[in-house]
């Protein structure tokens, strides 16, 4: 890692800290970008999710996906940790902690809400930041995007009933636009986008054409992480500011959850021998969620201020920090992973 990314977790508190100040000092601009959304979708953040996730795109080779398969070890271990523990054990946590551990800090009405939505951020394993995390930890960028992409294709069918039975309800009302757009717009069109950039680059120079380009565009991905939690907390600074205390609480399983997953997968990987570049973003995906959707369900069942919404903030403003630590984890373990396998490649 080159001595800007070393020190990403700097640049990460000075973002947060700006983003908070700027909800302060200039909130009219704010709640402008705040407003720029479609179905729970912020367009601005849109935006620099493509700056994060276009350049690992670029990298990805259609023609070895069809070879993904003769590894299949990474994305077993994927499946397995996001839909048949991580949405039960956050459950769990959330019963633990919220039922008996806190029952004395906070009324069982708010309670209650709190831990529906600790189970709205369990059932929805993220999507677009799996690109940053994989790419800092030198992910496999082809198996990465097949990972994603299952993902998503059982998110649609899985998270409704999932998180149905977890809520104990019958029915559940899935804002099928947020999804489905989301999807679109951080998956599809920069994937898009990547693949013309990488046909124009072969047609030019090969494939070191595209790996310098790749090279010189990190940057713009790095600074599309860095605004993008400027603008999470400028729009939750408010939040904060007001119930430090209850989003500490609210903060104790999901801190939990996350590190005991990645743990699990990290190390159900490192037991299965799987390379590192597939075996850390098959553990940051089931780390991460997928807070826009887990935020739009939560506002649409039970109120913009709801116990519920704000759980599934909270998730939002751990997740940059969490996820910043575990790859810098991954980072660190890299030897201790066999490189006998080598990534996916092109069919000759």
């Amino acid at each position: 890692m080159g001595t800007f990314e070393r020190y990403l977790s700097l640049w990460i508190a000075l973002a947060i800290l700006a983003g908070i100040t700027l909800g302060q000092v200039l909130p009219g601009v704010v709640e402008a970008l705040a407003g720029l959304e479609y179905a729970n979708v912020n367009f601005a953040v849109a935006i620099l999710i493509w700056a994060m996730v276009w350049p690992m795109m670029i990298g990805v080779d259609f023609s070895s996906l069809a070879r993904v398969g003769e590894k299949p070890k990474g994305l077993v271990i994927t499946l397995v940790v996001n839909w048949l523990i991580k949405p039960f054990t956050m459950a769990a946590l959330g019963v633990l902690f919220f039922r008996y551990v806190f029952a004395g800090l906070i009324p069982p009405a708010e309670a209650e809400g709190y831990l529906a939505g600790l189970i709205l951020l369990g059932a929805a394993p993220c999507t677009a930041m799996v690109f940053i995390w994989s790419q800092l930890t030198r992910g496999d960028p082809n198996y990465t995007l097949v990972q994603v992409s299952v993902n998503d294709a059982i998110m649609v069918f899985a998270f409704a009933p999932i998180v149905a039975f977890l809520l104990g309800v019958t029915e559940i009302s899935v804002p099928w636009e947020t999804l489905l757009l989301s999807v679109a717009l951080y998956v599809v069109v920069p994937l898009v986008a990547g693949i013309a950039a990488r046909a124009l680059l072969k047609a030019r120079g090969g494939e070191a054409a595209v790996d310098g380009f790749i090279e010189r565009v990190k940057p713009a991905s790095i600074l599309g992480l860095l605004l993008t939690v400027v603008l999470l907390f400028g729009f939750q600074g408010e939040v904060i500011l007001a119930r430090p205390l209850v989003i500490a609480l609210i903060a104790v399983p999901i801190l939990i959850q996350s590190y005991g997953i990645f743990l699990l997968a990290y190390g159900a990987a490192f037991a299965l021998k799987v390379p590192h570049r597939i075996a850390a973003p098959c553990a940051l995906i089931g780390t991460s969620n997928f807070f826009e959707l887990a935020v739009a369900v939560a506002i649409s069942l039970f109120g913009l201020n709801s116990g519920a919404a704000l759980a599934t903030v909270v998730g939002v403003l751990v997740e940059v920090p969490v996820m910043l630590s575990l790859v810098a984890i991954a980072n660190r373990t890299r030897a201790a992973f066999p490189e006998s396998e080598e990534p996916v490649e092109a069919v000759p």
